[in-house]
């Protein structure tokens, strides 16, 4: 393998070395991010109503990712041919954004400054959570770049609606994000994807959803429609931002998550359509959560 130039530098294997997201090089200044990809982790979880430990979510998923750190020559898919993070992309990890414990308006402002920073320094911003609450700020960072570059539609990949607009006096709390989002005025609307069975959105709820542009689909209207039909509902052309609850995979394989709700998507289901929204659309943002 000399003669690809493989030999050179050091192996480092993806038990060598520190966790960052893929093994990527951290910047610490944020005012510094060089990278067509940064992320970040939002290892908050106030907002949860059942059980709590997704702070843990963003240490767990960077040590995970080093598995597919792949070093000098990308990741090559023999399915589609196709050799994925090669050196011509830039991926950066900028580290967490400061979380206060208890106080969510402030760990949210930090969460929410993370993101501005890498839209600002030109970045997809991946975001890494903490519960889903933390849509909201991710969100809410995005009203600059949308006053510039149009609006954006959140696909939401999720067993739960999270359009609850105020419980107990609870406006951002991981049953709330959606609901926040569709009243922005530059979130064009939103595809909620794997909303299943017994959902902590009340009957009201799913029709104010409806009322403010949310098309919701269940795992098994997903499935009758196949990736294909799920694409050709998204509107063509739109800016896409999306935001995956762990929640929305079957339990079976995503077990570690707050609420677990049984009959999630599998893998491929979810890959094919991200896929399907890369080639067709403009991503403008990710977050994972829950």
């Amino acid at each position: 393998m000399s003669g690809h130039g493989y030999e050179t530098g050091r192996l480092n294997l993806p038990f060598v070395g520190i966790s960052t997201f893929g093994k990527r090089p951290y910047v610490e200044d944020w005012s510094k991010i060089a990278a067509d990809v940064a992320v970040m982790g939002a290892p908050f979880d106030f907002g949860t109503q059942f059980r709590a430990g997704a702070r843990f979510g963003p240490r767990a998923v960077r040590e995970a990712s080093t598995l597919f750190s792949f070093g000098h020559a990308g990741a090559y898919d023999h399915e589609d041919d196709c050799t994925y993070l090669g050196a011509d992309v830039r991926i950066v990890d900028i580290g967490d954004a400061d979380i206060v414990h208890t106080d969510t308006e402030k760990s949210h402002a930090n969460i929410e400054a993370g993101v501005r920073a890498m839209l600002a320094a030109g970045a997809l911003p991946v975001v890494i959570g903490g519960d889903h609450s933390i849509n909201i700020p991710c969100i809410r960072a995005f009203d600059e770049a949308c006053a510039k570059d149009g609006p954006i539609h959140i696909v939401q990949i999720d067993a739960h609606l999270d359009f609850v607009d105020i419980r107990h006096g609870v406006v951002h709390g991981h049953g709330n994000p959606m609901r926040r989002a569709a009243e922005r005025d530059y979130v064009s609307g939103i595809t909620a994807l794997g909303i299943r069975n017994v959902s902590s959105t009340a009957k009201d709820g799913y029709e104010a959803a409806r009322a403010m542009g949310d098309d919701i689909l269940s795992v098994r209207q997903v499935r009758k429609l196949g990736a294909e039909g799920v694409l050709a509902r998204i509107p063509k052309g739109a800016r896409i931002y999306v935001t995956i609850d762990i929640d929305g995979f079957c339990p079976s394989i995503a077990p570690g998550t707050g609420t677990p709700s049984h009959g999630g998507f599998l893998y491929y289901e979810v890959l094919e359509i991200l896929q399907g929204i890369a080639k067709a659309h403009e991503v403008v943002g990710v977050d994972l959560v829950e």
